[in-house]
């Protein structure tokens, strides 16, 4: 299993990212090259490039398994700020040269909200940004993330099959358990959700999945992430998709909550060594939140 999560990408940059994500027992993870929340980035170190390489190839990381991902408030779908919307091509397209100088192959964005336009005139809108983007000499390949419809949200798998009809190399599909649960796809059919992503987007795009449990019920439209085995999805249905043969070669990342010190009532402490232990294992972790605030208060 290819299994990892979010891991933070700060003073040692990809190097302690790999440190992070050897001590959570994973064998890739996943970054943003600065802030989620904004558009600052520094210079990448090519010496800690370098060091992290190495790092991983030492402790069973292939560099190709790795994932970048775009901050958020990068919305293409938008066109009513045009200097904002050129802004984003433009901050993209140098996303995409980051990766590179990173050696990541893969770098996952949101499709966008409609906000004051028309869910076809969003669409068309991220079709025409990820044009001039494509145009560009980057090798990194985009991935078109599955949301959960919250709001103006884009991105089921029939938007992003429009999308794709860019029918660029250099676009793939990054699937969200959360996302298509609150969508309204219903992940305890596993035959149905096959069908539906082959008869949409294609199983050859997807190139990355996102493992998460939701607190919402199918169809919510909320998008709230939960612990796996701790939400509506089900351990049993996010451990198919997990071990399936369909994604077996597909690289898995958790983005699920931090728990909850009860001291300090804040989420302070990563339950991805637990979660990626119990789905190499095969086994729900029972009693998740207690076991990793043992394990960070030892």
């Amino acid at each position: 299993m290819i299994i990892g999560s979010h891991v933070s990408f700060s003073k040692e940059e990809l190097l302690g990212s790999a440190k992070e994500a050897v001590e959570y027992g994973a064998n890739t993870f996943m970054i943003y090259t600065g802030a989620p929340q904004n558009t600052i980035r520094k210079e990448i170190s090519s010496d800690l490039t370098r060091k992290a390489h190495e790092y991983m190839k030492n402790n069973g990381i292939d560099i190709q398994n790795v994932i970048a991902h775009a901050p958020y408030i990068v919305n293409l779908a938008n066109k009513e700020n045009l200097d904002k919307w050129h802004f984003g091509i433009d901050f993209i397209t140098n996303e995409c040269h980051r990766c590179e100088t990173l050696g990541i192959k893969y770098l996952v964005l949101h499709p966008g909200s409609a906000v004051n336009h028309t869910k076809e005139e969003a669409l068309n809108n991220i079709k025409e940004a990820l044009k001039i983007i494509l145009e560009d000499n980057s090798k990194t390949t985009i991935l078109l993330e599955t949301m959960a419809l919250k709001g103006t949200e884009v991105g089921s798998l029939e938007d992003l099959k429009f999308l794709l009809d860019l029918n660029s190399e250099r676009l793939g599909v990054c699937l969200d358990t959360c996302h298509l649960n609150d969508a309204g796809y219903n992940l305890s059919n596993y035959d149905e959700l096959i069908s539906i992503i082959k008869e949409t987007i294609g199983l050859e795009r997807v190139h990355c999945i996102h493992l998460n449990d939701s607190k919402n019920t199918c169809g919510s439209h909320k998008d709230r992430h939960e612990n796996l085995g701790y939400g509506t999805i089900g351990y049993d249905n996010i451990l198919k998709i997990a071990t399936k043969e369909e994604f077996k070669s597909i690289p898995k990342i958790l983005e699920t909550p931090y728990i909850i010190n009860t001291k300090t009532q804040k989420k302070e402490y990563p339950p991805y060594k637990f979660e990626i232990e119990g789905l190499k294992n095969k086994e729900f972790v029972e009693n998740l939140a207690s076991k990793v605030s043992d394990y960070f208060n030892k």
